[in-house]
């Protein structure tokens, strides 16, 4: 059964990304992030792998609707965000992410509701429009930080080396035109 799901998966991704693009994107996303990333190798290793196994779990107990959650894994910390249908999904997820083996704690920053195709597109732009931002920013490594957007709510993940580096990321956020709310995700490197 978790064979033929993570067929599907897989298919479905290279069927809408475009097959080379995707994997030549990835490698080189994924070299530079392994270059410039505040973690091991071995640590992003273990981080992808509790992102990987907490989705599978989602797909597996809640259906559908897990494709709406993203999953992010920092030093085995999940962060959940998205939109879900109920308070009931909300709750639910965060109990299936817990279970998950690895995880030391759950972020739930999902949020309650729906979001229309022009809502999803404003926060694909806003989230655009952040990473752009912070890609412009020269003592920011942009590509350790996570942007994810939902109805205007800005949540920020990553590690950084230093407490500067974080607030002008959450300033950079915060001042970015549409934004309505910014969550804080961002955990400073441990000297």
């Amino acid at each position: 059964m978790k064979k033929c799901l993570w067929i599907l998966v897989i298919g479905f991704m290279l069927a809408n990304a475009g097959c080379a693009p995707a994997l030549i994107g990835a490698g080189a996303a994924g070299a530079y992030q392994v270059g410039t990333d505040e973690r091991s190798v071995g640590k992003m290793w273990s981080d992808a792998t509790i992102t990987s196994r907490v989705k599978t779990a989602l797909v597996e107990n809640t259906g559908a609707g897990a494709m709406k959650i993203d999953v992010d894994t920092l030093e085995r910390v999940v962060t959940l965000t998205g939109m879900v249908s109920t308070q009931q999904e909300l709750s639910r997820a965060e109990e299936i992410a817990r279970k998950v083996a690895g995880v030391k704690s759950v972020n739930n920053f999902l949020q309650v509701g729906s979001k229309s195709i022009g809502e999803s597109m404003d926060d694909t732009v806003l989230g655009t429009k952040i990473k752009s931002r912070l890609m412009g920013e020269p003592d920011v490594l942009s590509m350790n930080i996570d942007v994810d957007v939902n109805k205007g709510v800005v949540v920020l993940s990553g590690i950084v080396e230093t407490g500067k580096e974080r607030d002008t990321i959450v300033r950079i956020a915060r001042g970015t035109k549409g934004v309505v709310k910014v969550m804080d995700n961002i955990r400073v490197k441990k000297p």
